[in-house]
């Protein structure tokens, strides 16, 4: 059995993506200001709805799994909540975001009970469901954001939210919402946790923050930032001390936990990295995940070679990556199992694939691999 399915939907860039909870369906956006709705048919995917209510491009798509409702936020500076209706047709209602710039990410809380969104506005919208008025409404955390927000990760207990932006900065901050949830327990983020308190805040990098993702159990926060780095704080050993590694590849997009000591990166490289973590937190570059071996091309002559390199700076005829994806990797997420032990991924692309990798295959190939 191959440690990978592939399928394209089409040459457009996949911006974004999203699973529902039996993985049977996907929601996409092409870059542009639509969604559709995937439904897997034998070994193939069959679009089976378009979801058009955004006037620009869609930047972000969250699917929660139990309550089966659709979050999505775009550059119109909108989010919207899909629901099937009884003819199983998908309904938009309105979020009341009161921001003036785009909306770039959007998350699901564990509970499902209210999501964030992050934005250029240099805010974050923490969005709930008020029964009295039948509406999305929202809160802002605003202080001491100083930048576009890019990423958002909830902690496992439903009060604590993650989150990247272009400051060069992680930060950990309270979405407590008194008036839909309990008073939380302390954490070791900080015990005080009124809402849009500042728990934590890590940076003073070289580099935007494109990802963040807390661990399972939500003692360890990782991010992956533009100068091409990869950092882990660790509550268990040090709350104030950032482990980083740099490297020499091109900047991560995207970071998902795989495990306990797992690490998966992707992004501007095309290619999966996998990072093994240890007690103190501390990254190390575990190998590179679905090393596929180049085509061999036939030999040139020398008039030809040094034709070839006139024209395109290169003796080599083959202008086909090694790798899977032949552009950026866009999303990375779980495709089946949890944060403690992922089973498959998947990954989507400015070349319009979409990728499920066998995790539990790769990983083993990969601990052999060079980088």
């Amino acid at each position: 059995m191959s440690s990978m399915e592939q399928f394209s939907f089409g040459v457009d860039p996949i911006s974004c993506h999203a699973w529902n909870k039996d993985r049977t369906q996907i929601a996409v956006s092409p870059n542009n200001h639509e969604v559709y709705i995937y439904s897997k048919k034998g070994a193939s995917y069959e679009k089976i709805a378009t979801l058009r209510e955004h006037t620009q491009r869609v930047t972000s798509i969250d699917w929660a799994a139990n309550s089966n409702r659709l979050v999505t936020c775009g550059s119109d500076r909108n989010a919207y909540v899909w629901s099937l209706n009884g003819n199983n047709e998908w309904k938009p209602t309105l979020v009341i975001l009161r921001i003036n710039r785009a909306a770039t990410c959007v998350k699901w809380s564990p509970e499902e009970n209210k999501f964030a969104v992050g934005s250029g506005a240099r805010l974050i919208s923490i969005c709930y469901f008020e029964q009295e008025n039948d509406w999305w409404v929202s809160k802002h955390i605003k202080k001491p954001i100083r930048s576009t927000v890019t990423s958002l990760d909830w902690h496992p207990n439903n009060v604590l939210l993650a989150a990247g932006s272009t400051d060069f900065k992680a930060r950990v901050f309270s979405a407590y919402i008194k008036d839909i949830e309990k008073k939380p327990s302390p954490t070791p983020w900080g015990s005080k946790m009124p809402f849009g308190s500042m728990m934590q805040e890590y940076g003073g990098g070289g580099g935007w923050i494109h990802s963040v993702t807390f661990d399972a159990p939500g003692n360890r926060l990782a991010w992956v930032g533009h100068d091409s780095t990869v950092n882990i704080v660790n509550t268990s050993a040090d709350v104030g001390v950032v482990q980083t590694i740099k490297t020499n590849l091109l900047p991560f997009l995207n970071c998902v936990w795989a495990g306990p000591t797992s690490l998966v990166v992707g992004g501007h490289d095309c290619e999966l990295y996998m990072y093994t973590v240890d007690g103190t937190g501390k990254p190390t570059l575990g190998g590179k995940l679905a090393v596929e071996a180049k085509a061999k091309t036939g030999k040139l002559s020398a008039m030809a070679k040094f034709k070839q390199l006139d024209s395109k700076a290169t003796t080599e005829q083959d202008t086909q990556k090694s790798s899977t994806h032949q552009n950026s990797i866009t999303q990375l997420s779980i495709h089946t199992g949890a944060k403690e032990a992922v089973v498959k991924l998947t990954s989507t692309g400015a070349d319009g694939l979409m990728v499920n990798w066998d995790y539990k295959k790769l990983e083993s190939s990969a601990k052999g691999s060079k980088v």
